[in-house]
C-alpha cells in the first residue's frame, strides 16, 4: 500500500430534512455535540439511498413519516461540521401528525422564519436562509459562498 492510499479520506455523506408541518418547519434540539438546534438528519448508512436515509432519519428523530417533495440543495463546505468533513443533501418534506423528540433529539419545535431558535448547529442557518429565500421565489446561487 502506498502512502497515498494510507492517507486517502473521503467526506461522509449525510442528509438533512426540512419538514414542513402546520405552517412551519420542524427543528430538533441536539442531545449530542455539537449542541444547538438543527434540521433532522444524519449519516447515510452503507447500502442506503439518500431518499431512504432522509425518511429514516426523519422518523428516528421526530417520529414523523414524511413524504419527500423536493431534493433541495447539496452543501459541501469542508467546515460545515466541526467534527469532520461532511457533504449533506437537503430534502424538503411534508408531514402530518404530532412530532415527538426521539433518538438524539433532546427536544423539538415547529418554527417559522421569524421564530427560529438559537443557536443553530452546523451550517443550518445558511441552509434555512436559502430555504426561506427559495420559498419566496429567489433563485439560489450555484456556488456556496
Amino acid at each position: 500500500m502506498t502512502s497515498q492510499e494510507n492517507t486517502h479520506r473521503n467526506p461522509f455523506p449525510t442528509v438533512d430534512i426540512i419538514i414542513e408541518i402546520n405552517g412551519g418547519i420542524v427543528l430538533i434540539e441536539r442531545k449530542n455535540p455539537p449542541h444547538g438546534w438543527a434540521m433532522p438528519g444524519g449519516f447515510v448508512d452503507y447500502g442506503e439511498s439518500l431518499e431512504d436515509s432522509a425518511m429514516r432519519e426523519a422518523k428516528e428523530e421526530t417520529s414523523l413519516d414524511v413524504d419527500l417533495t423536493e431534493q433541495f440543495h447539496t452543501y459541501s463546505d469542508p467546515n460545515r461540521d466541526p467534527r469532520h468533513h461532511t457533504i449533506t443533501t437537503v430534502f424538503i418534506a411534508k408531514a402530518t401528525g404530532t412530532p415527538r423528540a426521539q433518538d438524539d433529539a433532546k427536544s423539538l419545535g415547529i418554527f417559522t422564519e421569524d421564530t427560529l431558535p438559537q443557536p443553530l448547529a452546523f451550517d443550518h442557518a445558511k441552509i434555512l436562509d436559502d430555504y426561506f429565500r427559495h420559498e419566496k421565489g429567489d433563485r439560489l446561487p450555484f456556488k456556496e459562498p
